[in-house]
């Protein structure tokens, strides 16, 4: 099983229909055939000093292994997120793990 775990940090001054635009866009990706499963969402109402709720979405997509990882790294539906989307977010951090 191979984990991929992406946050995202949007710009402040995003506006609603681009706030719209990501969540959309951000959903498709969990569609994309290599994933096995996927889920995405913006952070839980959990508390505590080690949760890291900074982040304004979350998305983590499993993969069988590193070649459906690296499939859906260049799937047209990646690329039109990567294009349509990129412009909304100041960070991404990135966390992948078998």
């Amino acid at each position: 099983m191979f984990v991929h775990t992406v946050f995202f940090w949007l710009k402040k001054d995003i506006t609603a229909e681009n706030r719209a635009l990501f969540e959309r866009e951000l959903k498709t990706l969990t569609a994309i055939p290599s994933a096995k499963s996927g889920f995405c969402g913006k952070p839980a109402a959990t508390d505590r000093p080690v949760v890291d709720r900074s982040y304004d979405y979350g998305l983590t997509v499993m993969f069988d292994g590193l070649a459906g990882h690296d499939a859906y790294q260049i799937d047209p539906l990646h690329k039109k997120f990567l294009n349509d989307c990129s412009g909304f977010w100041t960070k991404v951090l990135v966390y992948d793990y078998e």
